[in-house]
């Protein structure tokens, strides 16, 4: 099985600007541009609060036991679902996990992690 890798990495605002603007010029020459999965936060402090303890252990069971429905996956972790649902859609929004429709139809939906790996990088 090939492994999805994701990065996550601290960078100043300015650095990624700069990234963004040497991959424009590159692709302007015609160049190509290495595609990456990737999330920066601008601080330490900022990734702990965005990828805490409880998210990735939700990310871990997400990924091994496959929940049909946040329901599912708040019995699996023996957490509140209104935790589950708030961490589930912060996740989302960084990327972390798709929410798909659930294979048994209805209005549920199933949270999907599409990755094997998460990678740190910290510039210093």
């Amino acid at each position: 099985m090939k492994v999805k890798k994701i990065k996550i990495g601290i960078k100043s605002v300015k650095s990624v600007l700069e990234d963004f603007a040497n991959s424009a010029e590159a692709i302007e020459k015609g160049e190509k541009v290495k595609s990456e999965k990737a999330i920066y936060f601008e601080s330490i402090e900022g990734f702990r609060k965005a990828l805490t303890v409880k998210r990735l252990e939700l990310l871990h069971a997400i990924k091994e036991k496959h929940p049909e429905s946040i329901n599912e996956l708040a019995r699996f972790t023996g957490r509140d679902i209104k935790s589950i649902a708030t961490d589930v859609k912060i996740l989302e929004s960084l990327g972390l996990i798709e929410m798909k429709k659930s294979a048994s139809g209805g209005n549920k939906s199933m949270p999907s992690v599409e990755y094997g790996q998460i990678g740190i990088e910290i510039a210093v």
